[in-house]
């Protein structure tokens, strides 16, 4: 039987692994290798975004972008992926500092390469690692791109010939602000005075929001915003359980200043939450809302709207309200990334995670740019943040939502027995209705919960939107009593 730290499974959204166990620098060579093989494969030619997605996505070159975030050995990972590309005479270029992952993304689209990598473990805790693979459209890999990528892995790992000094370094930066300066619009930043506390959680994004909210002299104030491979002993994930210091910084500056917002990325910088100026959690249900309402009915945009299986039920009844059609898709942006290179009038896409991309942009997700239309909200609005989803739950009705995880190795086979015989009753609710999109849904009068099992990380997700907190609380303790049973 092979030893499980030689496993290289792509989940959602790349592989992941704990540093020094299954992430290790033989690990990163073999899947390295296993892309150098993919780029040239005749197979690549064969796959469904050629030949259907309804448009060639043909690069100018056969070149890889690599880039890397802020956790412990990510730049000389990063380095070690390169070097075996270019011995296999695969043109490579590096970034020369930490990136967020839609500056690989983006970069790959503006250059015309074939594929970007990013070393990131996301949002995972800080023993954690991972690589994400963005095809020549500079979105997430498609499964049939990772199955291919996945059968090409050798049993030995190849040892780096090309030297460290041979690898081109190249700033990705600057273009990623470029493309995101002529999303924004510079009249409604600067409409009122507005400060945006920035929270980057230790992670790869630190310093872009900034920058641009420099170049037009709004306040901003940037909090954990230097490298930390171990992220203060919390996830750099941006739930409320984790934005402590940003919910005090923004009541340290309420009294002065009540047209506030904050604003926090995940550790590679694609995924966005918010917090009012009061330093209540704007969950992603809500920063979704914030930002689908300001593109429609402010900027005049129009499109179809991709929710995940997660999201809230808001984006069916806006969707309703404004006559957009509506897509749901399975959890993972890889296929919302789908949804937005097949359809081409594609709006808005997200998910639950935090995971929003926008139109006009890369077929991906952007914390940063979701930050800029956040200031953008905040400036503009005719009262605080707060009054403005308050204003959304008076057209639309209130929604409240929490997430739990539960590390749970058989999370699986829950799922797989539910899913068989899933309850008639539950919570003392009756199941109006059974969803099996992605996971198991339950369906009640007043809400709905869906458990899933994690495709990254033994954990079993509990995610539950009601019509009051009370009902969130009481649903989501008896599915923990329920799953831990």
């Amino acid at each position: 039987m092979a030893d499980k730290r030689e496993e290289i499974r792509f989940g959602t959204d790349g592989w992941r692994g704990i540093i020094a166990n299954d992430f290790t620098f033989a690990n990163v060579a073999r899947l390295a290798q296993a892309t150098a093989e993919f780029l040239v494969s005749p197979q690549r030619a064969k796959l469904s975004i050629y030949t259907d997605w309804g448009a060639e996505y043909r690069p100018a070159t056969e070149g890889v972008i690599i880039g890397y975030d802020t956790r412990f050995l990510s730049p000389e990972f990063a380095l070690y992926f390169a070097r075996v590309l270019q011995d296999n005479g695969i043109p490579v270029a590096l970034s020369d500092s930490p990136v967020p992952t839609p500056a690989i993304s983006y970069d790959v689209i503006n250059r015309r390469q074939a594929a970007g990598v990013m070393i990131t473990a996301s949002h995972n805790p800080s023993i954690y690692n991972g690589v994400k693979f963005k095809p020549e459209y500079g979105g997430s890999a498609p499964q049939e791109v990772t199955d291919i990528i996945e059968s090409l892995l050798v049993p030995v790992a190849p040892t780096p010939k090309s030297l460290p000094e041979d690898i081109t370094k190249i700033d990705l930066k600057r273009p990623l602000l470029a493309k995101i300066r002529t999303l924004i619009d510079p009249a409604r930043l600067t409409a009122a005075p507005v400060l945006v506390v920035i929270d980057s959680m230790y992670g790869s994004a630190q310093g872009y929001a900034k920058s641009l909210l420099d170049e037009y002299d709004v306040s901003s104030l940037p909090i954990r915003a230097t490298r930390n491979p171990l992220f203060s002993g919390i996830n750099p994930e941006p739930l409320d359980k984790n934005l402590v210091a940003l919910r005090a910084v923004i009541a340290s500056r309420y009294q002065t200043n009540k047209r506030i917002i904050g604003v926090a990325t995940d550790g590679d910088g694609d995924r966005i939450s918010a917090m009012d100026e009061c330093g209540n959690f704007i969950d992603m249900h809500r920063t979704f809302a914030l930002i689908l309402r300001y593109l429609v009915e402010e900027r005049g945009w129009r499109g179809a709207v991709v929710k995940s299986f997660a999201l809230t039920d808001m984006a069916t009844k806006m969707c309703t309200q404004y006559g957009l059609p509506l897509i749901e898709v399975p959890i993972g942006f890889k296929y919302a990334c789908k949804q937005i290179l097949t359809r081409g009038d594609v709006l808005i896409a997200a998910e639950e995670s935090g995971s929003i991309g926008v139109k006009g942009h890369i077929p991906d997700r952007d914390g940063i740019l979701c930050s800029l239309l956040l200031a953008e909200i905040a400036a503009t609005a005719r009262g605080t943040i707060s009054e403005e989803i308050e204003n959304i739950f008076a057209e639309i009705g209130p929604h409240f939502y929490r997430r739990c995880d539960l590390h749970i190795e058989r999370r699986q086979e829950i799922v797989a027995k539910l899913l068989k015989q899933p309850p008639e009753r539950f919570a003392g609710r009756p199941v109006k209705a059974i969803e099996r999109l992605d996971g198991l849904k339950l369906r009640f009068a007043d809400g709905w919960l869906l458990l899933r099992a994690s495709g990254t990380e033994p954990i079993l997700r509990l995610y539950c939107e009601m019509s009051t907190r009370a009902a969130v609380e009481e649903v989501l303790d008896m599915a923990a009593r329920f799953a831990l049973t």
